[in-house]
C-alpha cells in the first residue's frame, strides 16, 4: 500500500512541477502578449496619423495640380473672356495679396529667359499700406531665394546676389528644353542619395511609414487647349508689369537698397532705415500707371486679329508636381535638412516655364500635430523631433520622399503595464501557494488516512483475534462443564453448584462481549436507538456492582461502593448498565497485578451532571495514551504479548455512550497510584 501511495504523490507532485511551469510560462506569454498590444497599439496610431497625413497631402496635391497655370502669373485673361474684342479684361491672380496658401509658400513662375514672376510683383506699383509694406519684403525675400538657391540647383550654375556685395550675374536662361525633363529625374536622385533613418536599430519598436503623396503622384500631365489671344494677352500684361520692375530696380539701384536675404537667400529688412528705403523705393513706384496694365502699351500692341485668329487655339502641357530638394543654409534648419519645392513644368508650343512654390514646414508639421493630438488614444503622448528618442515607446518616421519626420509615440504612465504584470505575477504566486498548500494538504491528509487504515486494519485484525480468543475460552469451559456433569462425573453437590456458577459467569461473559459487539456496529452505522426515561442511576450502578461482585472475587477483587444522593433523572438505563460493566471489567483485567485490589465505585450528581467514578489501584494509564485508549480496538500492548483479555471496545463504548448523553469521560490520576475513570452524563430532570 505504501508503494502505490509513493507513485501516486510522485505523480502528483511531478503534475503540480508542470502545472507551475505552465502557468509561469503563461504569465509571461501574458506579459509579451500585453506588451505587443500595447505597441500594437502605437503602431496602430502610427498607421491612422499615416494614413491622416497622407490623405491632407493627398487633398492639397490635388488641389494645387488643379490649379490653372495662369494663377502664378500678376494678370491673365479670365477663359469665359469673348475671343476677339478690342480690349481684353484682365483680372489679377487669386493667389495675389499674401504668400501663404496652406502648405504652398510663394507661388512662383520662373520664364524661359530665367524671369521671375510672382502674384505679387504689382505691389511695388500699386498703391499699399503698411501691411503691403511687410508683404513687399516677404515676396522679395521669396525671389531671392528663388534665384539664388533654387535657380542655381536647377541649371547646376552657381549665381551671387548684387545685395550680398558681389557682382551681379546674367540672369539664368531656361530656354533649355532638358531642364525641364530633368526636373523629376533630379528629384528622385536627390530622394535615393537622401539619408535615410532605419528602424534597425530599434528592433520591433519603430516603422517606417511613407507618405505616398509626393512619391507616388496619381496626378497625370494635363493637356489643355486656350485660344492664342489669351495667351498672347497674358505674356503681354505680364511683361509690361515686368517692364516696370526692371524701371524701379534701376531706380533701387540708383538710390534705394533692396531688402537683403537672409543667408540662404532669406530676405528681411534689417532695420527701419531701410524699411523708409523700402517704402519710398515703393513711392516712386506709385509713380507708375497701373490701369495701363490692362491696356498694353501702343507701341507694345500686337497687330490686330484676323477672324481665324481668334478660333486658333494653342495646347498647353501641364506635368505633374515633382518634389524638389535644395540645400542651402536656410534649410539646415530645417527637419528635411533643406528647403523643399514642388515644381511643375508648363510647355505652351515652343515654350517652356517651371512654375512652383516652396512647401511650408511649419504648416506641414502643423498638420501632423493636429493628426496626431486627434488620433491619440488615452494614455499616449507624442513629439516631433529629427532624432530618434531612445526612451519614446514606438517611434514612427514619416517618409515624405524628400525627407523624414520622426513621430516619437510616448507612453504617459511607463510603468502602467509593469504595474499590470506584476498584479497578475501576484495573483499567479497566490493562488500557485494556495494549490501548494492545498495539495500538501491533501498528500498529507491521504497519508494520514492511508496509515489510519493501516492502523484500523491491523485493528480490526487484532479484534478478531482477540474475539475469537474471547469466545473461545468461555465457550471451551462451559462445553467441558456441561459434558463433566452430563456424564455423571462429578458427584460432589458443591462441585456441581460450582460449575453450574462457572458457567453461568461464563454465558454472561460471552453475554457482555456479544453485547459489546452488537452496540458498536450500531453506533457506527447511525442506527443506535437510547431510551431515555426518568430513574435512580443508582439503583443501575448497585444493579451491575452486584453482578460483578462474583467475576471480581474470583480475580481476587473487592468491590466498594460510595453512592452519593442524586435526584431522579432521565438517562439510558442499558447504556449506564454497559457503562459501568465495562469499567469495572477494565479494573479487573488490569490491575490484577496490583497490591491494593480493591475497586471503587463512585455516583454523586449536581444540576448539571451526574458522576460515575471507577477507582482501581493499578499500574495506571500513561498519559500519551489517555486519549487513544477510547478509540475502536484499541488496548495497550501488542496483541501476541498481551496477557489481558479483551476487544478494545469496552472503553470506545463508554466515551460514545458518554456523548449520547451529552456528557464526557476522562482518566484521573488515584493516589498513591491506580487510575479514575470519570464518566459525566448531563443532568436532564
Amino acid at each position: 500500500m505504501y508503494k502505490r501511495l509513493i507513485i501516486l504523490s510522485a505523480i502528483i507532485l511531478a503534475a503540480l512541477c508542470g502545472l507551475v511551469w505552465l502557468g509561469y510560462y503563461s504569465v509571461q506569454i501574458w506579459a509579451r502578449g500585453m506588451e505587443g498590444t500595447r505597441l500594437g497599439e502605437f503602431a496602430a496610431v502610427a498607421e491612422q496619423i499615416r494614413q491622416d497625413v497622407n490623405r491632407k497631402m493627398d487633398e492639397f496635391i490635388a488641389r494645387e495640380e488643379s490649379r490653372p497655370y495662369t494663377e502664378y502669373q500678376n494678370y491673365y485673361v479670365p477663359d469665359n473672356t469673348v475671343a476677339g474684342q478690342r480690349e481684353m479684361p484682365v483680372v489679377r491672380s487669386p493667389l495675389a495679396g499674401t504668400l501663404g496658401q496652406g502648405l504652398a509658400y510663394g507661388q512662383f513662375q520662373i520664364d524661359p529667359s530665367g524671369e521671375i514672376i510672382t502674384p505679387n510683383d504689382d505691389i511695388q506699383v500699386a498703391d499699399y499700406s503698411d501691411q503691403d509694406s511687410n508683404l513687399l519684403a516677404q515676396v522679395v525675400s521669396n525671389k531671392y531665394n528663388v534665384r539664388y538657391n533654387l535657380l542655381p540647383a536647377l541649371t547646376n550654375v552657381k549665381t551671387s546676389s548684387p545685395a550680398m556685395g558681389t557682382d551681379a550675374t546674367e540672369n539664368v536662361s531656361l530656354e533649355d528644353q532638358q531642364v525641364y525633363k530633368q526636373i523629376q529625374a533630379i528629384a528622385n536622385e536627390g530622394g535615393q542619395k537622401r539619408e535615410s533613418k532605419s528602424t534597425a536599430d530599434k528592433g520591433d519598436r519603430g516603422q517606417n511609414l511613407t507618405i505616398e503623396s509626393f512619391q507616388n503622384p496619381k496626378q497625370t500631365t494635363q493637356l489643355l487647349s486656350r485660344n492664342r489671344v489669351f495667351v498672347e494677352q497674358d505674356i503681354l500684361s505680364n511683361a509690361d508689369n515686368t517692364l516696370q520692375q526692371q524701371d524701379m530696380d534701376q531706380s533701387a539701384q540708383r538710390g534705394v537698397q533692396t531688402p537683403r536675404p537672409l543667408a540662404g537667400g532669406q530676405a528681411e529688412l534689417e532695420n527701419s532705415s531701410q524699411s523708409r528705403q523700402s517704402q519710398s523705393a515703393l513711392d516712386q513706384a506709385n509713380d507708375y500707371d497701373v490701369e495701363a496694365l490692362s491696356e498694353p502699351a501702343e507701341e507694345a500692341r500686337p497687330p490686330a486679329k484676323t477672324a481665324e485668329d481668334e478660333f486658333d487655339m494653342v495646347q498647353v502641357r501641364i506635368e505633374p508636381l515633382v518634389p524638389f530638394k535644395v540645400p542651402c543654409k536656410k534649410g539646415e534648419k530645417s527637419v528635411f535638412g533643406a528647403q523643399i519645392f514642388m515644381l511643375r513644368h508648363v510647355q505652351i508650343e515652343d515654350k517652356h516655364f517651371v512654375q512652383g512654390f516652396q512647401l511650408n514646414e511649419d504648416e506641414l508639421i502643423k498638420e501632423v500635430e493636429e493628426s496626431a493630438q486627434r488620433l491619440m488614444r488615452q494614455g499616449m503622448n507624442y513629439e516631433l523631433a529629427r532624432q530618434v528618442n531612445g526612451t519614446s515607446a514606438y517611434t514612427a518616421i514619416l517618409d515624405f520622399g524628400f525627407g523624414d519626420l520622426i513621430l516619437n509615440l510616448i507612453e504617459i504612465d511607463p510603468s502602467r503595464i509593469a504595474r499590470k504584470i506584476k498584479g497578475m505575477q501576484t495573483w499567479y504566486f497566490s493562488i500557485i501557494t494556495v494549490v501548494l498548500l492545498a495539495v500538501t494538504l491533501a498528500l498529507t491528509s491521504l497519508w494520514h488516512n492511508a496509515r489510519a487504515q493501516l492502523r484500523l486494519a491491523r485493528k480490526k485484525d487484532d479484534f478478531i483475534s482477540a474475539v475469537s480468543h474471547e469466545l473461545r475460552t468461555p465457550l471451551t469451559s462451559i462445553r467441558m462443564y456441561s459434558e463433566m456433569l452430563e456424564k455423571n462425573w462429578v458427584k460432589s453437590k458443591d462441585k456441581v453448584a460450582e460449575y453450574y456458577k462457572n458457567m453461568r459467569q461464563e454465558s454472561e461473559r460471552l453475554s457482555r462481549l456479544i453485547e459489546n459487539v452488537l452496540d458498536f456496529s450500531r453506533i457506527q452505522r447511525g442506527k443506535k436507538s437510547y431510551d431515555f426515561s426518568l430513574g435512580d442511576v443508582n439503583k443501575y450502578v448497585r444493579d451491575v456492582v452486584e453482578m460483578m461482585r462474583p467475576y471480581a472475587a474470583q480475580n481476587g477483587f473487592m468491590i466498594q461502593t460510595q453512592l452519593g444522593e442524586i435526584q431522579p433523572t432521565a438517562f439510558d438505563g442499558d447504556a449506564v448498565t454497559q457503562i459501568v460493566v465495562n469499567l469495572l471489567d477494565n479494573a479487573v483485567k488490569y490491575a490484577r497485578d496490583a497490591e491494593d485490589k480493591t475497586v471503587i465505585v463512585r455516583t454523586r450528581g449536581d444540576r448539571e451532571f451526574i458522576t460515575i467514578e471507577v477507582e482501581d489501584h493499578g499500574p495506571g494509564v500513561p498519559h500519551r495514551q489517555r486519549k487513544k485508549i477510547f478509540e475502536e480496538f484499541y488496548r495497550i500492548g501488542a496483541e501476541a504479548t498481551r496477557e489481558t483479555t479483551g476487544t478494545g471496545l469496552g472503553l470506545a463504548l463508554v466515551k460514545r455512550f458518554a456523548q449520547a448523553h451529552n456528557g464526557f469521560v476522562e482518566i484521573i490520576n488515584a493516589r498513591p497510584k491506580g487510575a479514575i475513570f470519570r464518566v459525566a452524563l448531563a443532568a436532564r430532570m
